[in-house]
């Protein structure tokens, strides 16, 4: 995921930061003329990621169309172990 994000500069990446920050990272893509939005987090991000989509959607962004896909990524843990981690992606389009 952390790939893909470095060459897509509408992907945001949610992490341990309050909520509004990213709801205000997504509202400044949308001002400067983006009609899509990617909201990606894992694991336990998932719930923030969902939290900023849903405050975009009610409050924000009215008439935002959203896309959500999810998965799990295959990351190596200590002493080489394999570990599946959950992942969202949430496409918001105007």
């Amino acid at each position: 995921m952390a790939e893909e994000a470095k060459g897509n500069e509408n992907v945001i990446l949610v992490g341990k930061k309050p909520t509004m920050a990213y709801v205000l990272a997504a509202m400044t893509q949308f001002t400067d003329g983006k009609t899509e939005v990617h909201i990606k987090a894992r694991g336990r991000a998932i719930s923030r990621a969902v939290d900023v989509a849903e405050v975009l959607k009610n409050r924000f962004a009215q008439g935002v169309k959203c896309e959500v896909n999810i998965g799990t990524e295959e990351v190596k843990g200590k002493d080489d172990q394999t570990l599946r981690v959950s992942t969202i992606d949430i496409i918001l389009r105007k």
